[in-house]
């Protein structure tokens, strides 16, 4: 009896299945009979132009839907070792990663994703969805600065002895091709300056992992760490200022603190009134997310890269609380829109969130950079 009962219910289960699938069949075929031409010809121009725009406002919709989505982090390990064998294969060769190695190829990586997401690259697009969207665009923004700051760092510290010494070859043009006007659509277009940087990055990864070759170096130095991370704390800083701002604070003026010499090219009242725009709060948050996410995949590829000095400076654990950090700005948002409550107020402030994380993350930098100076 009781098996007679479970097999009556899975018919059940399964009728409503197929029925449900004969609807959306049905509604298919008559969505495909509005497009006929004769249908098309019967209703008139004024019918089937409204069709048109219908349909064109629906696919621009759905692709709006789909090119919002922000990507999601990924391994670093596994895809530097994919960067890895795709040199070795080009070259034909069986080279592993060395020190330096990670680094590059995280940088080679997240700018892939910037260009590769779905939607491609979207700051410099100048027709529908695209141009209406301006969330991702944000996003890429704050990725595109940490890859700028990256290569930048690549270029003059991390790839050199010291100052005297000769800068590498491809870093040097990679640093200027990642600098591009990154809302320039044509002669030369965003796109195809970022993907010259990544072709060198690439050159300069292949030299960098070849033992036959030694005109590529990278020196994990404490020195060289502190220096991006001084950049990194200044980026941080001045999100977690403009984030706080989402609800307009009087605030001190200290930018004069600390030196009794110290001038200024115009004059500045002691106290001044700080609030983001109301139609920038969510272009801040996504510049924050977008920033935070790049930082994740480069301090991971960091850890790996300077893990003897971050270990000789006791700062490993330092280092991870950052990255804790920033990995949780990328939690899911739930609202359809960036909300900004008033700090104690009876909806959520989305931006006093992120800047929480932010100000703890760069707090954490500090004590890193200290530890790297003095431990």
């Amino acid at each position: 009896m009781a098996q007679s009962l479970q097999t009556c219910k899975y018919k059940t289960m399964l009728n409503l299945v197929f029925d449900w699938f004969d609807n959306i069949q049905q509604y298919f075929v008559r969505l495909i009979k509005l497009y006929q031409i004769q249908n098309l010809k019967e209703k008139g121009i004024i019918w089937s132009f409204g069709l048109l725009m219908v349909t064109l406002l629906v696919i621009g919709l759905i692709l709006s839907y789909l090119w919002s989505r922000e990507p999601a982090l990924f391994n670093v390990t596994e895809q530097a070792q994919s960067v890895i064998n795709e040199i070795n294969e080009k070259t034909g060769k069986q080279d592993n990663i060395v020190v330096g190695a990670a680094t590059t190829a995280t940088v080679i990586n997240v700018s892939k994703t910037l260009l590769n997401k779905p939607g491609g690259y979207l700051s410099n697009d100048i027709a529908p969805p695209g141009v209406f969207l301006d969330n991702i665009p944000n996003w890429e923004h704050g990725v595109l600065v940490q890859i700028r700051d990256m290569s930048r760092v690549l270029r003059n510290d991390f790839s050199m002895a010291q100052s005297t010494s000769t800068e590498d070859k491809d870093l040097a043009l990679a640093e200027p091709s990642f600098n591009n006007d990154s809302e320039k659509w044509l002669w030369p277009a965003s796109e195809s300056k970022y993907q010259e940087g990544i072709d060198y990055l690439y050159g300069y990864l292949e030299r960098l992992i070849n033992k036959d070759k030694q005109n590529a170096q990278f020196f994990a130095r404490a020195d060289n760490l502190v220096d991006w991370l001084q950049v990194v704390e200044k980026r941080l800083g001045s999100l977690s200022q403009r984030l706080s701002a989402s609800v307009g604070q009087e605030r001190v003026n200290t930018d004069l603190a600390g030196d009794a010499q110290a001038e200024q090219a115009t004059y500045s009242p002691g106290n001044m009134l700080v609030k983001t725009s109301w139609f920038e709060i969510d272009d801040v948050f996504y510049e924050a997310r977008g920033t935070s996410w790049a930082l994740v995949h480069l301090l991971h590829a960091i850890e790996k890269d300077f893990s003897s000095v971050l270990i000789k400076k006791n700062a490993l654990l330092n280092l991870r609380q950052i990255i804790r950090e920033l990995e949780s700005t990328q939690a899911p948002i739930w609202s359809p829109i960036i909300l900004n409550g008033s700090g104690f107020g009876m909806t959520a402030n989305h931006s006093l969130v992120m800047a929480s994380y932010i100000s703890r993350a760069n707090t954490a930098i500090i004590d890193l950079k200290r530890l790297l100076k003095d431990g």
